[in-house]
């Protein structure tokens, strides 16, 4: 059994998450979070935690990013679009088991006062931003640090929320060698 409750988007991704783990859920009902859910988002956060777990597309990113907003202090848990991907749909109830419970295992968890240990430069250096390829190199990267897919700005933002150190950051790189 889980601790934290984990919020999804709805019934579907209840359904993939119990298949994979003994947990209770909260579902958002979609984009449109109302304040209800919220509240009931922050009574478990007080009481139990909470776990993130929103699908890996645009309303994924934005549910999660307004429950984060107003729930500080929750965990993240993150899936590729490969990995959520069935027929053209993308969503948390296409995954796998096996899929959703290493996603849990791979917890990251949020830091309000954060302060990143990593620059622009340092993304730039790597090819994360302003590269021919820095989309499909931040996608291997998000995968390695366990910190999902996102643009060059949210990337650096996840990296100082996470606290992602530098030596992480540099063992991820080696990723992008492996996958040439």
């Amino acid at each position: 059994m889980i601790k934290e409750v984990i919020v999804v988007e709805g019934k579907d991704d209840t359904a993939a998450i119990r298949r994979a783990v003994e947990a209770d859920t909260i579902e958002t009902g979609g984009s449109a979070i109302g304040q209800a859910v919220l509240k009931r988002i922050a009574l478990a956060q007080q009481r139990r935690g909470v776990i993130i777990f929103t699908d890996p597309d645009h309303a994924g990113e934005r549910i999660r990013k307004i429950v984060a907003a107003k729930v500080p202090g929750c965990k993240h848990a993150f899936i590729t679009q490969e990995q959520a991907e069935y027929k053209g749909d993308i969503g948390v109830e296409n995954a796998t088991p096996e899929t959703i419970r290493q996603a849990l295992q791979k917890l990251r968890t949020e830091y309000t006062a954060s302060v990143s240990q990593l620059t622009m430069e340092d993304l730039m250096a790597a090819g994360l931003i302003v590269h021919a390829e820095a989309a499909s190199r931040r996608l291997i990267v998000g995968k390695a640090l366990g910190i999902g897919y996102c643009n060059g700005k949210q990337f650096y933002k996840r990296c100082a929320m996470f606290q992602i150190s530098r030596e992480e950051f540099e063992a991820a790189l080696e990723h992008l060698e492996a996958d040439k």
